[in-house]
């Protein structure tokens, strides 16, 4: 602006040397042009200042992910840091200077509020998609073929779909503000109720209010975040970036975190009745950023063993009703644990970005699968129970690299742990190694594509309780079946494809495939982790298998198929 303001002051002299200009004239014109000099010296003085102060400003976390993957990592793309902001602002609120409710200026829909700010965020995506069990030439140990319609079936899928309400607000004379939020799943295409399912049974409303991710707490964007209330654990968002397959057929949560291969997924789930710190980016002198997360959830159980309802809670801990494992009398005995522990630590430097997490579940009862196996009526039966809830954990890193042309890949490995006797080996398939590879590609401005491999490796054993499975006798020895038992062969793959199309800055339409290839005593499904609509095992009654009496069992060793279109939308 100055050399514009001095080219213009040289045209102006020149024009002034003309004769036909009076002298009083001129001279007027000079005084004018240099004060518009000065009134712009001082303008660029102020925004030097502010550039200055603004990037001394540590840039805000995401929940357990550096502000790079933000707005991928989190529901509604706003972090608790963000909220926190709002403490260094003055002027914030409507008691600063806004009117109450007044809209606040850009593209979120958030508004004034007596000392502080309210944001409304919502995500809407549901597809029409088609999906086939891959048992197809399947025979059971009696000979027989799975019932019910295993082939291909339509279905129109709400999947991750949620409306929320965040906010803060400061509080004067203090560095830190009140920070809240509250979401609740949305069911769009169904109506809303428990989450009974073919593959369990659950008293927990999903469509209630405050259902999901909801919390109130304290926040400084210079000492970070401490909340208390449900969140998704750090252990699950510290890689949520490497999911571009999020609540679509062929998420990475149908193998990565999930121990047993149904759509319960262990070790990327909510936590309830949970507090946790979220801690602000630390800048690094060499170079990148460091945050981390830390979250504990006791587990309110009187049992020791685990087997009781939570305190407060109305589902076993791990997503299933008492007497779900058909253990009488009635308990919790098919996965519900006790204290949870679950942090990650995250380094992000341009374009990289490293992570690594771990959770630990404590007092895991899995009873049920030696009921499954022996009944429960004699001694034998009665010592493996016993034995049978023990501590299980799990343990990540993972790494993406953003390319110049906008290409990025990312990998994760992941080891599970369930520690049990050496005489339950034979049924301890929550025992593995995981990977997970994904590669996506811009095409164009507004279309990109993207490719994802997850491997499960062999379990130690397997429970035997499906259509894989031989009857063994009370007291008998365990493990002679080939597909079931020490010898199982539970590995699988899974193999995802998606492309999206970016319609406007809120609306994408994607079309994805999805191919679950396992093993013969392997099940894994397609859609865990947060799909209304999921393809497993458990989907037809009256399957052959197993020893326990209830309906339906699982068909292990399909080649499970999915194709799915489908239209997400964000507020």
């Amino acid at each position: 602006m100055q050399i514009q303001l001095k080219l213009v002051g040289v045209a102006l002299t020149v024009w002034l040397a003309v004769p036909a200009v009076r002298a009083d004239e001129i001279s007027d014109l000079k005084a004018q042009l240099q004060a518009m000099q000065q009134q712009m010296d001082a303008l660029q003085q102020q925004l030097q200042k502010v550039t200055e102060k603004v990037a001394q400003q540590p840039a805000p976390a995401g929940f357990g992910a550096p502000v790079l993957i933000s707005a991928v990592a989190t529901t509604g793309g706003l972090s608790a840091a963000a909220l926190a902001s709002g403490a260094d602002d003055a002027s914030g609120g409507a008691d600063g200077g806004h009117r109450f409710f007044e809209r606040k200026p850009g593209d979120r829909l958030t508004f004034y509020t007596p000392g502080g700010e309210l944001t409304m965020y919502a995500n809407l995506d549901l597809s029409v998609d088609t999906a086939t069990k891959g048992l197809g030439g399947k025979l059971g140990p009696d000979g027989n073929p799975p019932v019910g319609m295993v082939g291909w079936l339509p279905d129109i899928s709400t999947n991750l779909s949620y409306l929320g309400i965040r906010g803060f607000q400061t509080l004067k004379g203090l560095p830190f503000n009140f920070i809240y939020q509250l979401e609740t799943q949305l069911d769009v295409a169904a109506t809303a109720g428990t989450g009974e399912s073919n593959s369990n049974e659950s008293n927990a409303v999903k469509g209630a209010l405050t259902s999901r991710n909801s919390f109130v707490g304290f926040a400084s964007r210079h000492w970070g975040s401490l909340m208390v209330g449900k969140t998704d654990a750090p252990y699950r968002t510290s890689t949520n970036i490497l999911n571009p397959f999020s609540a679509m057929i062929g998420d990475y949560q149908v193998i990565m975190a999930n121990t047993g291969g149904d759509n319960r997924v262990e070790f990327g789930t909510r936590l309830d009745h949970s507090i946790w710190y979220q801690s602000p980016l630390f800048e690094l002198s060499r170079g990148g950023n460091v945050a981390f997360t830390v979250l504990y959830s006791p587990g309110q159980n009187r049992a020791d063993n685990s087997d009781n309802l939570a305190a407060g809670e109305s589902d076993c801990t791990g997503g299933n009703v008492p007497g779900s494992g058909g253990i009488t009398p009635v308990t919790c005995s098919d996965g519900s644990f006790s204290d949870v522990v679950s942090a990650n630590v995250s380094y992000t430097r341009g374009p990289l970005y490293l992570t690594a997490a771990y959770e630990r579940h404590e007092k895991v009862n899995r009873s049920s699968d030696i009921v499954g196996l022996y009944g429960s009526g004699n001694a034998y039966s009665q010592l493996l129970m016993a034995e049978d809830t023990a501590d299980e954990d799990a343990g990540k890193v993972a790494a993406q690299y953003h390319f110049h042309n906008g290409t990025s890949l990312g990998g994760i490995f992941e080891t599970l742990h369930r520690y049990v006797p050496q005489d339950l080996e034979f049924q301890n398939e929550r025992q593995r190694l995981g990977t997970w590879l994904v590669a996506s590609h811009p095409l164009t401005k507004t279309l990109s594509l993207h490719f994802g491999w997850a491997h499960a490796f062999r379990a130690p054993g397997d429970p035997g309780q499906h259509n894989d499975s031989l009857i063994t006798p009370p007291g008998g020895v365990p493990g002679t079946d080939s597909t079931a038992g020490a010898n199982a062969d539970n590995r699988a793959n899974m193999f995802t494809v998606a492309i999206k199309r970016q319609l406007t800055k809120s609306l994408n339409v994607y079309a994805n495939w999805a191919l679950t290839d396992n093993g013969p005593a392997a099940h894994y499904d397609l859609g865990a982790g947060g799909r209304a609509v999921t393809t497993d095992c458990h989907d037809a009654f009256d399957s052959t298998g197993g020893l326990v009496a209830s309906n339906p069992h699982c068909w292990t060793g399909g080649k499970l198929m999915g194709l799915s279109l489908g239209m997400n939308w964000k507020l």
